[in-house]
């Protein structure tokens, strides 16, 4: 147990306080302060320190230098445990800190207020972050406060302990405070990396914001401002096309693929994307990993769509596709994909590996009689990269290298197939000589069965059921060739 024998108290945000002064002040512990925090605690009527005679010196450049001195943080660092820290403090006159209560100026608020560049650096905390980061590091012997919101906590171990805290205690408020700075140092680097505030987040009664380098997004040509969901599927887009070398064009939907084709002549690409699913593709997201020429954009003009994406544009079809001021247009670069993945997860983060993985025919694990031909083949590569983009669990059928239908973000693997198969027919589609990619194993033979019975000829999984091979019988049985890669792709 540690006893709260003397303080430091140096706050932006005055609430509160006077209750925590006054329980301080009935335990008679010494307490120093600074600038406003003494002008407060001193007009309380209780004793108080500045820091300033501390120190000898005074607050200077306009208050940005206070509590920067070794006899503050000689004071807050000291190692109780350790005689020669003692002595230095008493050749010193260094007096020791049991309690640092610190908040910090209001960097985020002044930063989205909009205020002027000066005024937002200007509420960069320096001192207060330091004697945060300094009293948590020496949590062992030193209690912080580095919020009003522990107030409660504070007040409880002053008013019902009497100032006595636990090595757990100190430590529970050491972590708040490493949370609050770098919370603090993350809110400072989005503001020199660039932070866009969104027109809404995913629904209008949702804020939105970007944060992140300027740079790191598609350049836009043309059109309004990026939404929130039209970054999402920005994002989807170059993902998936990233993983296409040939003339590829493609329709993203709510972050899942609704049409997608590869041909040497981008035109045709665009008119087998577009023909998989006219429904969804309007107010989609499309993108092509080939300059849009006039032709092109003849074609995809006459649909309502909220972003294109492109290499390039040639001048005669920006001319085009400028006629609806609206309308965004984005030109990319084949850059490398960062290669971690972040989702925020209740107070936390979750962090991954960025899902590289694309199987070839390398990769390829031929588990039936019948072996896919080389058409089939260039067909399976194909799905598979799509069914990788899309929701699990996914289904997707191919033919011809382009989208015919899939079936996305479904409870169980025979659901999205029987989805995918429905929307082929709604939009009159032969499965017969087609292939079927699934992102992970089939747990039971009814997708491959189900499959055939479509006119689907070659499937391509991960394997790795404990029942693959009732899947395997069943296509052996039936003519059906089905490989195996070992890469499962959930995408969730």
């Amino acid at each position: 147990m540690k006893t709260i024998k003397r303080a430091l108290i140096s706050v932006y945000h005055k609430e509160k306080l006077d209750v925590v002064a006054c329980a301080l002040h009935e335990l008679e512990v010494e307490i120093y302060s600074t600038g406003g925090s003494w002008d407060y605690i001193s007009g309380l009527d209780i004793p108080v320190k500045a820091v300033d005679r501390l120190t000898g010196y005074p607050a200077i450049l306009g208050g940005r230098v206070k509590t920067l001195h070794p006899k503050v943080f000689g004071g807050i660092l000291a190692r109780r445990d350790h005689p020669a820290d003692l002595n230095e403090l008493a050749d010193y006159d260094i007096p020791l800190f049991d309690l640092v209560v610190v908040d910090l100026y209001p960097f985020e608020e002044t930063a989205a207020s909009g205020a002027p560049e000066q005024e937002v650096i200007e509420k960069i905390d320096i001192g207060g972050i330091s004697l945060i980061r300094a009293a948590a590091k020496n949590h062992k012997d030193v209690l912080v406060v580095s919020t009003k919101d522990q107030y409660p906590a504070l007040l409880e171990i002053l008013t019902q302990k009497k100032g006595l805290s636990t090595l757990d205690e100190r430590k529970r408020f050491a972590a708040e405070a490493f949370k609050t700075t770098s919370h603090y140092d993350i809110a400072i680097l989005n503001y020199f990396n660039g932070t866009r505030q969104l027109r809404y987040g995913e629904n209008p009664h949702q804020r939105g914001r970007y944060l992140g380098l300027p740079d790191s997004l598609p350049k836009q040509l043309h059109g309004k401002e990026l939404s929130y969901n039209n970054l999402l599927d920005v994002e989807a887009a170059v993902e998936l096309i990233h993983d296409f070398k040939e003339p590829t064009v493609a329709i993203i939907k709510h972050n899942n693929v609704c049409g997608c084709a590869s041909d040497s002549d981008l035109l045709q690409a665009w008119n087998k994307a577009y023909a998989a699913d006219p429904l969804s593709a309007f107010g989609g997201v499309i993108v092509a990993n080939r300059p849009i020429d006039a032709h092109t954009a003849e074609a995809i003009n006459t649909l309502f769509f909220e972003v294109l994406m492109a290499t390039d544009f040639s001048k005669e079809a920006l001319d085009i596709l400028c006629t609806k001021k609206n309308r965004i247009l984005l030109a990319f670069s084949h850059t490398e994909l960062p290669k971690e993945k972040y989702r925020s997860l209740l107070h936390g983060m979750l962090i991954q590996d960025r899902d590289m993985a694309m199987e070839g025919i390398e990769n390829f694990h031929f588990c039936t009689l019948r072996q896919p031909q080389s058409e089939q083949i260039e067909d399976l590569i194909f799905a598979n990269k799509l069914v990788k983009h899309s929701k699990s669990n996914a289904i997707v059928l191919v033919k011809d290298k382009m989208l015919l239908a899939s079936g996305v973000g479904q409870t169980s693997r025979i659901d999205a197939l029987k989805q995918a198969i429905a929307k082929a027919g709604q939009f009159g589609f032969s499965l017969s000589g087609a292939v079927m990619a699934s992102d992970a194993f089939f747990p039971f033979p009814d997708c491959v069965e189900t499959a055939h019975l479509a006119g689907i000829t070659a499937i391509i999984q991960p394997g790795g059921s404990v029942r693959d091979q009732e899947s395997v019988d069943y296509c052996n049985a039936h003519h059906i060739a089905m490989v195996c890669t070992g890469i499962r792709h959930f995408k969730h």
